[in-house]
C-alpha cells in the first residue's frame, strides 16, 4: 500500500466505529479528526467529503462482519450446519460485536432511510445480499434433501433474518443478551425440528 492507501484506510478502520455508535448525523468531522490523529485538510486530502468517508466506513463495517460470518462457517458442510452456525455466530454479537456499537447494517438501515439516501442505498444491498446468501444455504439444503422439500427459502431466509435482527434491538435496548440468545434458539429448533429432513 502506499502511503496515501494506508492514510485512507487507517481513516476508515478509526471512522467505521464512530459513525456505528453515533451515527452519521452524530458523528462530526471533529470527531473523526480526534480519532484519526489528522487535521481536516489530511481528511479532505484523501476523500471529497463526510458523506464519502461514512459510505466507505459502512461497506468497510459490513464487509467485517461478512469475513466473520464466513470464517465461522468454514467449517460447515451442510445447509443445517450453515444455518446453526449463522446463528452461533450472533450469539455474541452484543457482548463482542465485530464493530463496537452493534450491528452496521441494522444502525446504519435505521437512521438512513429517510435521511440519507445514499447510505439507505448501500445498507439496502448488503441487506440483499445477506438474504440471497441465507437463500441460496435453503435452496441448497432443499436441493440435497438436507431440508424439506416443502420449504420455501426466501420465506424462511427472511423470517431468520428478521428473528436475528430484531432479537439485536431488543437486546440492545434492554441491555440483555440473553434476549436474543432465547430468539436464536428458538430460531435453531425451528430449523432442526421442522426444516431438517
Amino acid at each position: 500500500m502506499t502511503k496515501g492507501e494506508r492514510t485512507r484506510q487507517l481513516i476508515i478502520e478509526k471512522s467505521a466505529p464512530l459513525f456505528n455508535k453515533k451515527g452519521y448525523a452524530g458523528t462530526s468531522l471533529s470527531d473523526i479528526m480526534k480519532a484519526t490523529g489528522l487535521a481536516k485538510g489530511g481528511l479532505y486530502g484523501n476523500f471529497k467529503n463526510k458523506d464519502e468517508i461514512a459510505a466507505l466506513t459502512f461497506e468497510y463495517a459490513y464487509s467485517k462482519i461478512k469475513t466473520a460470518i464466513l470464517f465461522k462457517l468454514s467449517g460447515c458442510t451442510t445447509s443445517v450446519e450453515k444455518l446453526v452456525g449463522i446463528l452461533d455466530f450472533y450469539r455474541n454479537y452484543i457482548t463482542n460485536p465485530p464493530i463496537p456499537g452493534g450491528c452496521p447494517l441494522l444502525n446504519t438501515s435505521v437512521e438512513a432511510d429517510d435521511s440519507f439516501p445514499f447510505l439507505k442505498t448501500r445498507a439496502r444491498a448488503a441487506q440483499n445480499e445477506m438474504l440471497n446468501s441465507l437463500v441460496q444455504i435453503f435452496q441448497s439444503g432443499k436441493k440435497h434433501g438436507e431440508l424439506k422439500d416443502s420449504i420455501h427459502p426466501q420465506r424462511e431466509a427472511e423470517m431468520m433474518y428478521a428473528l436475528i435482527e430484531g432479537g439485536i434491538v431488543m437486546a440492545k435496548i434492554n441491555d440483555n443478551p440473553t434476549i436474543l440468545h432465547r430468539i436464536l434458539d428458538r430460531t435453531r429448533e425451528h430449523i432442526e425440528n421442522n426444516l431438517a429432513s
